[in-house]
């Protein structure tokens, strides 16, 4: 591990900054640093806006100056920004289907987390924002699982953030996936109602009286011999909800690692498949700009299509 000395930093609060309490700012801004280390700095009057001491509630206004003291940090070789020359860093690059000031919108490749952690290195977010080193903020708006494909929104601006949050909460966001599940789904099955609760050792997903109400809505797109490819709205964002609303009415996604049946996985195997059939395809809501309806689609990878080609000559 290497020691860091920074420099001192000034910064100009403008209105998209403002609003934040000082204490959440800083760790933003100082992400390499133990919070502990954030309120210390606060108490001992290091941190300044327009040149006096503030407490840790103060909540910053357009047009302040912030004073960041030099702070010591440890620098680990694994939170060192991942390399813009990775390929799958890099491939990001390609993978971006939409971009302004505000946000932009990421068609994520399955097998990338959204964020690093856990025994990975770097996610979605962190090749991002080494992609865009310019970029003040970069931020998830939401999140979708690793080893799913497809739109992953990320906002550009605090305020942007904040209205596409605003979004997600009030349900007002329509997000439609495409499954790929075992057997023939029946025509009466469009809607699956049943809570959902998470068991916080392991993260398994079960369907519980106990849980939190979930619900998802299903569409047949396309029935195969022994499959259906569905489109799935998710009504309410619940962790896994999809995988596991399929797997409760007899039908789970094709290669879902917890909840899948590995006789259809073989199945599908012999048609090239060999990752979790899931892909957010598309997405509506308000631009946080402009207010305008935004109708973004995302384009299955390659292998998903030559899946469902197959599927087609074995029926």
């Amino acid at each position: 591990m290497n020691e860091i000395r920074t420099k001192v930093q000034f910064i100009d609060i403008d209105e998209d900054m403002a609003g934040q309490r000082i204490d959440n700012f800083l760790r933003n801004q100082l992400k390499s640093i133990p919070k502990s280390m954030v309120y210390r700095i606060l108490r001992k009057g290091e941190v300044r806006v327009n040149k006096k001491r503030i407490k840790a509630e103060y909540k910053l206004a357009a047009g302040d100056v912030v004073r960041i003291p030099p702070v010591t940090i440890e620098e680990k070789v694994e939170d060192a920004a991942p390399s813009t020359k990775l390929n799958k860093v890099a491939e990001l690059e390609h993978m971006i289907i939409y971009e302004d000031e505000h946000m932009l919108i990421l068609n994520k490749p399955s097998g990338t987390a959204v964020h690093g952690g856990s025994g990975l290195k770097f996610g979605a977010i962190e090749a991002l924002r080494a992609l865009r080193p310019q970029a003040r903020f970069l931020e998830l708006v939401h999140r979708i699982d690793r080893d799913t494909s497809g739109i992953l929104l990320v906002a550009k601006k605090r305020s942007a953030l904040r209205h596409l949050q605003a979004q997600f909460r009030e349900k007002t966001v329509q997000k439609y996936y495409f499954a790929l599940v075992m057997g023939e789904w029946k025509t009466s099955c469009k809607v699956v109602n049943a809570p959902l609760l998470k068991n916080e050792v392991n993260s398994i997903v079960r369907v519980n009286p106990n849980g939190k109400a979930s619900e998802t809505r299903f569409k047949i797109l396309e029935k195969f011999a022994n499959a259906t490819l569905v489109q799935a709205s998710p009504i309410t964002g619940r962790t896994h909800q999809i995988r596991v609303h399929s797997q409760y009415v007899g039908h789970p996604i094709a290669w879902d690692d917890r909840y899948g049946d590995r006789r259809f996985d073989a199945y599908t195997a012999d048609v090239g498949l060999n990752r979790l059939f899931l892909h957010a395809a598309n997405i509506k809501f308000t631009h946080p700009g402009s207010e305008q309806a935004m109708d973004i689609s995302a384009p299955m990878e390659k292998q998903l299509e030559r899946v469902l080609t197959g599927l087609r000559q074995k029926s």
